[in-house]
Order: C-alpha cells, then structure tokens, then sequence
C-alpha cells in the first residue's frame, strides 16, 4: 500500500474523534436517567436482556427445583383421573394433638375413605410443620414463602393472614397449571365420607358455602373456600389468574372476599360452570348438618381460634365415633345430633 495522504490523515483523526464524542455523550445521558449501560448484555426482538447476577441465577434454580419436586410429588399423590388433595398448615396448626392429629384421624374413622390419604398432600407453610408432616405422612411439600414468619398462629384478617390465604390461592393455581385437579380442604374440616361424590363432573369449580340456600347454581349462595374443588383446564386456569389478580381491585379483602366479588362477571366472562356445595354433605359450624346419614365433611367456619377450632372438633370426632359404632337398627331408630353447644358450634 502506498503512503497515506495528509487529506486522508486528517479524515480518519475527525472520524474517530466524532465517535468518542457519541460515545461519551451516550454514556452520560444513560447515567443521568439512572441507568447502567453493561457489555454484558444481548438484544433479542428489540428487548435487552440483563445478564443475572448469582443471586438471581440461584433464585432461579431453587425454583426450578421447587416446581420439579412439586411435579414428583403430584404425580405420586395423583388419583386415576389427575386429581389430588390439598390441605395447608403451619406448625401450629401441626403440632401433636392440634387440628393436623384431629384431621387425619377423621379419615380413619369415616366411612370407606382412608385409602384417599393416599392421594393427599399436606403443604407445610414453615419448617417446623413440614418435618412434623413426615413424621405422619407420606406426602409432604415445603411451600417456602418470603417475608412471612408461618410459626405462629395467624389470626383472622391480620397481614400475615391474608398473605397466607393469597399465598395459598397462587399455590393452587399453580397445581392447575402442572395439569392437575385439585380437592382443597382446610386442615380444620372432618372427613366422614367422600365430597367427590357430590361433585358434578360438569363442575368447573365446586365451592363450600357458609351458608347454602338451597340452588347448587345460585349465585347467591355464601362461598367458603375451605373445600375446593377445580378441574385443570384454560378455563378454569383462566378464571383463577384473573382470581388472584384481583388483589390489587380488593385492597385488604382476603380471597374468599374477593371471589364473592368477582364470581358473577368472572364466571360469565369465562364461561365456567360453578358449583356451590350442599352444608346437608358438605356442612360446617356456620350452618350446622344434622343428618348422620348425609354428612361427608364437617368444617369449623364460624370459628375463630386454634383453641377453640380444637375443642369443639374434638366433641364433633366424638359425636361421629358415637354414631359410627351404632347397627343400622340403632341409625334408624336413634336421632344423632353433635354435642352443643360448644365454644363455636350450637
């Protein structure tokens, strides 16, 4: 090549000059708006992907294994058709002789209904309750939630409260998401005999009421979200992430609350088909069952307190084990109530 020109010299020196200007004046505009240019960073489709830094990275992994263990566990608890129970608890609630003890006897005392604890799995909210769940059951998940302590008892529409019901609505849309149906039942709710009966099959999701009036279809039974059954599928999926998205219309409101809010155009909107339970089956402390021969399951709703939950429970586990040991000539002939009034039930 031949010697370059003074011409051609002084170009080159301009052109450079410009661009290190360019550059200078980029780099400090990006910082006066507080932002951070980094090499270490790729465009796709016109978005720039921040790399992760090792505790995102981390994160990430740690849930990846969360939702594979989940997944595992699932597919081990699952009935024939994908369905699998769901109960929740913390340590309180776990502990030996509280409402977990209470839970799982009622399913050895119930009528024909003890193989379906091999189809359930207890969530446990913190450490204490997940190592007291394997102590009594097969299938035990730890649900691991930040900036919530799940070791104490949390009383009724506390922050902590309501971070643990909506923490427990997002876990069951996630069971939903993996493909699978799901009987959730508060760890507060005696088993007797089998829910999934009175379950529709055309039922998208099926809800316990407080109070029923009488129209499974009718939407103005009072829901209660301690027995709940939802079918997988885009719909059902559909009205549960507009469900817990709905937090932030319903400031304060717990998920009961909020589904009692939205039930109406959301079940329209998707098309869903809703089923309230019959408390004649599905019964509980607000509108007491008295008929023996019906009763599936028996919840403490109207019932604030793990004291109070325990003892009353305690007489209705008593009343069953009364009703259970009498001839079918006795069931006839005898009238059977619970013992009330207690400290809740009446």
């Amino acid at each position: 090549m031949g010697d370059t020109s003074p011409l051609q010299s002084l170009i080159s020196f301009l052109l450079g000059a410009a661009m290190a200007v360019a550059c200078i004046i980029f780099y400090t505009t990006a910082n006066s708006k507080g932002e951070r240019w980094s090499p270490i960073s790729s465009w796709r489709d016109g978005a720039q992907i921040q790399s992760f830094s090792n505790e995102q990275q981390l994160a990430q992994t740690k849930e990846i294994k969360a939702h594979q263990e989940l997944s595992l566990l699932l597919k081990k608890a699952a009935m024939d058709d994908n369905t699998v129970i769901i109960t929740s608890l913390n340590e309180p609630f776990a502990r030996p002789g509280s409402l977990l003890d209470l839970f799982l006897e009622s399913f050895h005392v119930g009528e024909q209904i003890g193989h379906l604890l091999n189809h359930l799995v207890i969530v446990a909210m913190d450490p204490k309750a997940y190592q007291r769940c394997k102590e009594v059951h097969s299938y035990c998940y730890f649900l691991e939630t930040k900036g919530v302590n799940y070791t104490s008892e949390k009383f009724f529409m506390t922050k902590d409260y309501l971070e643990m019901m909506w923490g427990r609505n997002g876990f069951q849309l996630s069971i939903l998401e993996l493909g699978y149906n799901f009987l959730f039942t508060d760890v507060d709710i005696m088993w007797f005999r089998n829910p999934l009966r009175h379950i529709a099959i055309t039922s998208h999701i099926a809800i316990s009421s407080d109070f029923f009036i009488g129209d499974e279809d009718s939407l103005s039974n009072f829901p209660n979200g301690g027995l709940l059954y939802a079918r997988s599928c885009n719909t059902t999926i559909q009205f549960y992430r507009s469900w817990h998205h709905a937090r932030n219309d319903f400031p304060g409101m717990h998920e009961q609350n909020v589904f009692n809010q939205i039930k109406k155009n959301y079940t329209e909107k998707f098309g869903v088909k809703l089923q309230f339970l019959n408390t004649a089956y599905c019964g509980g402390f607000c509108q007491l069952s008295h008929d023996f021969d019906k009763i599936c399951t028996m919840h403490a709703n109207c019932c604030v307190g793990l004291g109070s939950k325990v003892s009353d429970l305690k007489n209705v586990l008593n009343s069953w084990k009364y009703y259970k040991s009498s001839s079918l000539e006795e069931r006839k002939r005898k009238k059977f109530q619970w013992k009330v009034p207690g400290i809740c039930i009446h």
